[in-house]
């Protein structure tokens, strides 16, 4: 079984984020550190997982970024990815720019099963794995909390309110992945030691052009500093005054 792990390289979800001095549409860099978005590490011990089960097989992390995301891969190959390829262009905060140039990659690598994470954190739009399932013309179960391979289907469970949801599909298949079961292993010293031994492709992604344009970048605005409005329960009648008329949320 060949498994496909599309990671992305973000920024720290502690980092503090700052926007550039010129006032543009970027922030600044300096002094964040870089990550793989957190949900693409559940997407990568969900595919680690589904491997090992199997007792056989092989997983591929997968990124398009520039040179510095081979960070990433790196680190993928450290938890225990076979090997990493890096597909060498900017990312776009189009959604599409990025499922075209990873189909372009994925159409012929025979991969049986494609994970990524629901989102990125940075961008936070969870567009790039339900897209990538289109122009690949293949089954996508998003938002999976669990998964696993049976009789040539993938049985993934996804969490709905008070229930669990339990979805199959045939393979090849794609299944974007969520916080559940798969808490990410930490990289060993052996694998650390190993993954600087394991191959890590690099190659020009296929990009489209873009259809956003970010014009500028801007704070959200300052909170209202909060107010005691009493103590005790003869405080009560005046906050549920203040939620009704001033919150509005009652």
């Amino acid at each position: 079984m060949k498994i496909v792990v599309c990671i992305k390289r973000v920024p720290d979800t502690e980092a503090r984020i700052r926007i550039a001095a010129d006032g543009g549409a970027a922030i600044d860099p300096t002094g964040i550190k870089h990550v793989m978005s957190p949900y693409d590490e559940f997407a990568l011990e969900m595919a680690l997982r589904l491997r090992d089960a199997a007792g056989q097989g092989e997983v591929v992390a997968l990124t398009l970024g520039g040179a510095v995301a081979a960070e990433q891969l790196r680190s993928a190959l450290a938890m225990g990815a076979d090997r990493a390829v890096l597909l060498k262009g900017e990312p776009d905060l189009d959604g599409l720019v990025t499922a075209h140039a990873l189909a372009a990659e994925l159409s012929g690598a025979e991969a049986d099963l494609i994970l990524t994470g629901m989102k990125a954190v940075d961008s936070d739009q969870q567009q790039v794995g339900a897209m990538l399932g289109e122009l690949l013309d293949r089954p996508c179960i998003t938002v999976a909390a669990a998964a696993v391979i049976e009789n040539g289907r993938v049985v993934a469970h996804r969490e709905v309110e008070g229930a669990v949801e339990v979805v199959d599909a045939p393979l090849p298949a794609v299944v974007t992945v969520t916080k559940g079961e798969h808490e990410p292993r930490y990289p060993t010293l052996k694998g650390i030691m190993a993954a600087k031994k394991k191959p890590l492709e690099e190659k020009e992604a296929k990009l489209h052009t873009s259809r956003i344009v970010v014009r500028s970048l801007t704070y959200p605005p300052e909170r209202p500093p909060g107010r005691v409005v009493g103590t005790g329960v003869d405080a009560v009648p005046e906050l549920v005054k203040l939620l009704r008329e001033e919150a509005k949320v009652l």
